[in-house]
């Protein structure tokens, strides 16, 4: 889900997706998937055994491999052969297997998990959770397959972006910058595996589930939050970001995306164990390497957030005053000791 933070964080990528007729144009891209996947929901119902966790996640990565495909096409606004000859065979397996198949999946079982949590179980009421995880999961690809290719679009006609959401930047960041990385990832590890482990103070198993979803949660935006300011200045303090900045913009983005994917990559954490492995609920031994896991991650990549705004300043992708009318960008606004009243913006609003 790197690429859904991306699309909102950097400055270059949020302005290129938000503008009014990409947003209209997206919301029929997103409508129509939906449709499209009630109608297979509706026959696969009479065809597979949806009832089961395998079947019914396999179903829903197709449908969004499908989806992600055909959404990707209409934000290039090219035809097959064009996108054969431009995007390669690298980008289009992407697109279908990640961006599709695997992030489908993720959605299915980030649904099923919420949905769990609220007392509507998948395992005992199909249904209609079958349903959602299919549906929901195909219109989250679709929109964020649309704004890929229209991403890409607008860089191949001479539009500048200093990064393109395809995980290439974090695998150079990953090399470059280990030693920087470490410290950050083992921290968010460690708090996330405390965070997790305070389940075992109650004995309802879905009580258990929420306090460990919202230790791991507060905890893992925490470190985001942290390691987005070691990200975006390395050679100095991230200590100094913190106090420079305003504190309704850190819980801005403390609450998006820290929380809200710290809590999301939990769900599906959660989900994987709830019904791909069919426990009760989400034990201790689960729990904690989930925590860490989530956590950890959640520290990766807000440094990679940081790190990469840093570059687009480099490279003279700033703040344009066509942000502070985005929507879908509010940011994180602060002074910057080195240029006295510099203003230094992180968007941190979902779209």
């Amino acid at each position: 889900m790197l690429h859904r933070m991306a699309l909102r964080v950097l400055p270059s990528l949020s302005l290129a997706v938000t503008e009014d007729a990409v947003r209209k144009q997206k919301r029929i891209v997103m409508f129509v998937p939906g449709l499209v996947a009630f109608g297979v929901y509706r026959l696969a119902k009479h065809l597979l055994p949806l009832t089961e966790p395998a079947v019914l996640l396999l179903v829903s990565g197709l449908v969004a491999l499908a989806t992600a495909v055909a959404a990707y096409r209409v934000g290039r606004g090219a035809g097959w052969r064009i996108l054969a000859r431009e995007d390669g065979t690298r980008v289009l397996t992407w697109i279908a297997g990640w961006i599709g198949f695997v992030y489908g999946v993720q959605l299915s079982l980030l649904v099923l998990a919420l949905l769990w949590l609220v007392g509507y179980d998948y395992l005992q009421h199909p249904d209609g959770p079958a349903m959602m995880a299919i549906i929901i999961s195909c219109t989250a690809v679709a929109r964020d397959a649309f704004e890929i290719g229209h991403v890409r679009k607008v860089a191949l006609m001479g539009r500048p972006f200093p990064t393109f959401p395809d995980g290439i930047a974090l695998r150079g960041l990953l090399g470059s910058h280990a030693r920087q990385l470490r410290p950050w990832i083992e921290a968010g590890a460690a708090l996330g595996a405390v965070g997790a482990s305070l389940g075992f103070l109650v004995e309802s198993q879905q009580a258990a589930a929420i306090v460990q979803l919202s230790a791991v949660t507060v905890l893992g935006g925490a470190i985001a939050l942290c390691a987005y300011f070691g990200g975006l200045k390395p050679q100095a303090s991230w200590t100094a970001g913190l106090f420079e900045t305003r504190a309704g913009e850190l819980l801005k983005y403390w609450w998006w995306p820290g929380l809200a994917f710290a809590s999301t990559y939990y769900l599906v954490a959660a989900g994987a164990v709830l019904f791909l492995l069919k426990q009760p609920g989400m034990p201790t031994a689960f729990a904690v390497p989930a925590g860490a896991l989530v956590a950890g991650l959640m520290a990766l990549y807000g440094y990679y957030l940081g790190y990469r705004r840093q570059v687009e300043d480099q490279q003279g992708q700033g703040l344009a005053s066509a942000l502070l009318r985005c929507p879908f960008v509010m940011g994180i606004l602060g002074k910057s000791a080195n240029m006295g009243a510099a203003v230094s913006v992180a968007p941190a609003s979902k779209g």
